[in-house]
């Protein structure tokens, strides 16, 4: 899953607009992407919020290019208007960053499609979350913390018609977690995809990665980012969601070479 930030304030350094946008998805497909994840809002901690409108216009114009091509479209966002909007114009699959706790009216929604849904774990908001880990806001287990959650929402999407095979499961690498939180998902890949849904890695660029590298900044964290991509899916993740297609993609066939034969 190649990341595609139609924003001006990503956290990598790689969102962009318009005709740059579209060339970097074109690569992205180029380089072997099995799916594109359009963001047009950013989700960085500290990110300012910006409106359902705002967001629709920067993803739009990507869609009706995009659509064109075969390629699995993903639309991240958590609001219910800007998903209607992006399954209106060829996206197949909504990223939720909250699971479903941000609009209540997502599942509804989505219930009326066949689209795919991927339901992530966080804590907070964006504009909250660095304070939630600095506070010290973390539970004993976070890995049960995930599952409980997971457990819940699956449980309120299934009620509104939403089947468990449209779900896949993303724990929030980075959403409001410690470092060692977020390397316990990594570690305990197993427990987490014991709810039988796929599992979504998404630790590329992020900043954990950079503490672990004398705090590298997000551009030199490539090869951090391939040793967390490699371990994951030796661990039981399926979907791997970074920025830099063409390398990740070489890391992820020599694992599974290795580890699924």
């Amino acid at each position: 899953m190649g990341i595609l930030n139609a924003t001006p304030d990503s956290f990598a350094g790689d969102g962009q607009l318009g005709q740059k946008a579209v060339d970097n998805a074109l690569k992205m497909i180029d380089d072997g992407a099995d799916i594109l994840d359009i963001g047009g809002e950013s989700t960085r901690p500290g990110a300012a919020k910006i409106t359902a409108d705002e967001e629709i216009r920067r993803i739009l114009p990507l869609l009706k290019v995009l659509s064109k091509r075969d390629i699995t479209l993903s639309v991240d966002t958590s609001k219910a208007e800007v998903a209607r909007a992006a399954l209106e114009y060829g996206a197949h699959i909504i990223n939720d960053i909250s699971g479903g706790t941000f609009d209540e009216q997502m599942f509804p929604l989505l219930a009326a499609t066949n689209c795919g849904y991927v339901l992530m774990h966080l804590r907070g908001t964006p504009q909250t979350m660095q304070w939630s880990e600095a506070a010290g806001q973390t539970t004993s287990d976070v890995i049960r913390e995930i599952q409980l959650f997971w457990a819940a929402q699956i449980d309120k999407a299934t009620q509104h018609g939403i089947s468990r095979e449209r779900i896949a499961c993303d724990p929030g690498f980075g959403f409001g977690k410690s470092a060692e939180e977020n390397l316990e998902t990594l570690r305990r890949g197993a427990a987490l995809k014991s709810n039988g849904q796929p599992l979504i890695c998404a630790v590329s660029r992020k900043s954990t990665i950079g503490k672990l590298l004398d705090d590298a900044p997000p551009q030199e964290r490539l090869w951090g980012t391939a040793a967390g991509v490699a371990l994951a899916i030796n661990n039981g993740y399926d979907v791997i969601r970074v920025h830099d297609v063409a390398q990740m993609r070489q890391v992820a066939r020599v694992a599974d070479a290795i580890i699924r034969h």
